[in-house]
């Protein structure tokens, strides 16, 4: 899912021959994961009244060409017309913690709210590249849609050096592609806030069978809009797409194979039952905790 607002900048890849032995070669594109984006709402939303931005700094993994941003956390920074300072030494000490809990993520860049790229944002672009050395480090921009004329979106950004004797404070940001992966798990939270978004009174957690019915439901829509699609193109209502027909016969194939009916229907009902189980134990404990309280408060 592409974040951000259409744009036309043109996304430049440096060419093979410059991964040479003992150079790294520049990623070409960015994925950043909803725990990343929710953390750097929060911390814009817990700012001082006199802060214009916040930045932190972005964790995540690389590969040859992509960096992943799993997660984020704030970091201290005051920002004059004269100066801007930034705490290192708290920037260090909390990723060293986030390093106890998943030593897999590494720093990767730092992100700031706004779409304002001015001199002070190339002078911790320097800093950060100093972190991720000898990786790039990058740059990612929230437009909160706070302020009058601007729209809520994300940018990726690398820099580049700017004259023949490079300076700190002289660099240009690059763009580029930036887009948003999301888990299972996290899609699920993802429905229950746009549910929330769109609803003018409180919208709680549902249960379980609420959600598989729900998920069933989803699934049943889909399955419906397939077989419409399908249908139209058999009777000649309208052309039919080769790239749709070989996605859904490799779809049907693998979803299909070495899969009787009778044991996916043991498999359902046998995910269903846990799920009752599951909802029933809840529901015990939630009771026990009770009786016990009121029996405290007796007592």
């Amino acid at each position: 899912m592409t974040l951000g607002q259409p744009t036309s900048a043109i996304y430049l890849q440096q060419p093979l021959a410059s991964a040479l032995p003992g150079t790294i070669r520049a990623p070409s594109s960015v994925t950043v994961h909803p725990v990343a984006l929710f953390a750097i709402l929060d911390h814009f939303l817990r700012r001082k009244e006199t802060q214009e931005r916040v930045i932190g700094t972005l964790l995540g993994t690389r590969t040859d060409n992509e960096i992943e941003v799993r997660n984020a956390f704030a970091v201290l920074h005051s920002e004059t017309t004269e100066q801007v300072a930034v705490d290192m030494d708290y920037h260090r000490a909390m990723y060293e913690l986030h390093q106890k809990v998943n030593p897999k993520e590494v720093i990767v860049g730092w992100y700031s709210t706004g779409s304002n790229l001015n001199t002070y944002s190339a002078l911790i672009q320097n800093f950060y590249s100093q972190e991720t050395a000898p990786y790039q480090a990058v740059h990612i921009a929230m437009d909160t849609g706070v302020q009058e004329g601007e729209q809520v979106g994300v940018k990726a950004y690398l820099s580049s050096p700017v004259g023949v004797s490079p300076r700190p404070e002289n660099c240009v940001f690059v763009p580029i592609p930036c887009e948003l992966r999301l888990h299972d798990a996290e899609r699920s939270g993802l429905d229950l806030l746009s549910k929330a978004a769109s609803s003018s009174s409180t919208v709680s957690l549902e249960s379980d069978l609420a959600t598989l019915e729900a998920s069933l439901q989803q699934v049943a829509d889909m399955v419906e809009r397939v077989l419409a699609y399908v249908r139209s193109v058999i009777s000649g209502e309208i052309n039919g797409d080769i790239a749709v027909g070989r996605y859904l016969m490799d779809t049907l194939s693998v979803s299909s194979a070495g899969i009787e009916k009778g044991k996916l229907e043991g498999l359902f009902n046998a995910h269903l039952q846990d799920t009752l189980m599951v909802s029933y134990l809840a529901n015990l404990v939630r009771s026990q905790v009770e009786v016990s309280s009121r029996l405290a408060l007796v007592s």
